[in-house]
């Protein structure tokens, strides 16, 4: 028999009630969630299960890398660049030292120029590793990041050669690189190069036609080509949206003006596509370094340049196309030592910017799912 206390509670509670109310919840997911992919904090908004707001903190990273390049001389400041997208250093520091080599009016050696391509190149693939790696293990499995640190290995290994560091560099000079190539170091590249593209043939296997990875990734996440271009992004964000964008292509530099470069471009623009326009993005790098590899000329490896690099007076701005999208590194000069302004584009910083677009509506499980697909760098991010 019901209770007069039984008739209240379903009276409050029942769907025709008036006296029903709703309530959202705010979660913070970070600063030191695993899925952050850094010290990233990200406020969300919920309504049962489904996100309504999301507001990114961001700051706890930040280390003012670009007030650091004010106070160091021209030539000291390519050091502090490997601490930028710390997964990209060989990047970093050949887009800082084209911005110097452009402002001084520097043209490298042909050679030092192959050898950037095929730094650059193998820098890209070690991120995307990273980054394909980690998001497997963000959707519930382990196999992909230990094989992606695996086959990662190998280039730290042939950058500890090349520089004397694994992670940290500090091998682009102004003028050219630091080292000539050791003996032995191309045949191990190569080695290196045949193996890797049969290890992702097993990777594209192992996760590209997992259901789960699938149902989880495809369809989520949309970014309209539109929308993609509004917001500013760059790289594999921007080309998996359908949109044929690479600073290799439209606006070459370097060694790039002599190889051609294939921009994977995929017209999904999900989560999906996202994360397959990096993974073939790797076997496109393997192709560019064979192809610098056999075009590698002789010759000096850099320029002589005054220990005192003071660029006259004026601004500058040189732009590469880093494994997260357009890197850029802005100068402005008073014709010292030291740069008046030193200002980075970040493209972790831009692209982390449509996120909370983009969890809008989604599951609360999906906000993982979308988070990784950025590919962020906390490090560029904050700088």
């Amino acid at each position: 028999m019901a209770t007069n206390q039984d008739t209240e509670f379903q009276a409050e509670f029942s769907g025709t009630s008036e006296g029903i109310k709703t309530q959202e919840m705010l979660l913070n997911m970070g600063p030191q969630h695993p899925s952050t992919h850094g010290v990233l904090r990200l406020i969300i908004t919920l309504e049962g299960e489904t996100i309504t707001s999301c507001t990114p903190v961001i700051g706890y990273l930040h280390r003012g890398i670009e007030k650091i390049l004010e106070n160091r001389t021209v030539m000291a400041g390519i050091r502090y660049m490997d601490n930028s997208d710390y997964l990209s250093p060989m990047l970093n520091e050949t887009a800082y030292a084209g911005a110097v080599e452009q402002e001084m009016g520097i043209e490298i050696p042909r050679r030092a120029q192959y050898i950037r391509l095929i730094t650059n190149e193998l820098q890209r693939i070690a991120s995307h590793l990273v980054g394909i790696g980690t998001y497997g293990m963000d959707l519930g499995t382990t196999t992909p990041i230990i094989w992606a640190f695996r086959d990662r290995e190998g280039i730290l290994s042939m950058f500890e050669a090349l520089s004397g560091s694994r992670f940290n560099v500090n091998y682009m000079r102004v003028g050219g690189v630091l080292h000539d190539l050791p003996k032995g170091w191309l045949d191990e590249c190569s080695t290196f190069l045949d193996k890797l593209e049969k290890n992702m043939v097993e990777m594209d296997g192992l996760l590209s036609g997992n259901e789960i990875f699938m149902s989880r990734t495809q369809g989520v996440g949309y970014i309209d080509p539109q929308q993609a271009l509004a917001y500013g992004l760059t790289g594999p964000m921007l080309r998996a949206s359908g949109i044929n964008w690479d600073l290799r292509v439209n606006r070459p530099y370097m060694a790039y003006r002599e190889v051609a470069v294939n921009p994977i471009v995929r017209q999904e623009g999900d989560c999906f596509a996202r994360y397959y326009v990096r993974l073939q993005e790797i076997t496109e790098s393997i192709r560019l370094v064979r192809e610098g590899i056999d075009k590698l000329p002789g010759g000096p490896i850099s320029v002589r340049t005054p220990i005192a690099l003071r660029p006259p007076r004026g601004e500058t701005y040189f732009a590469i196309e880093s494994s997260k999208g357009e890197l850029g590194v802005y100068f402005i000069s008073d014709g010292s030592e030291y740069p008046w302004r030193a200002k980075l584009r970040g493209p972790s910083f831009v692209n982390l910017q449509i996120v909370p677009e983009l969890l809008r509506g989604h599951k609360m499980s999906d906000a993982i799912a979308i988070l990784g697909s950025t590919d962020i760098v906390l490090g560029e991010v904050d700088r």
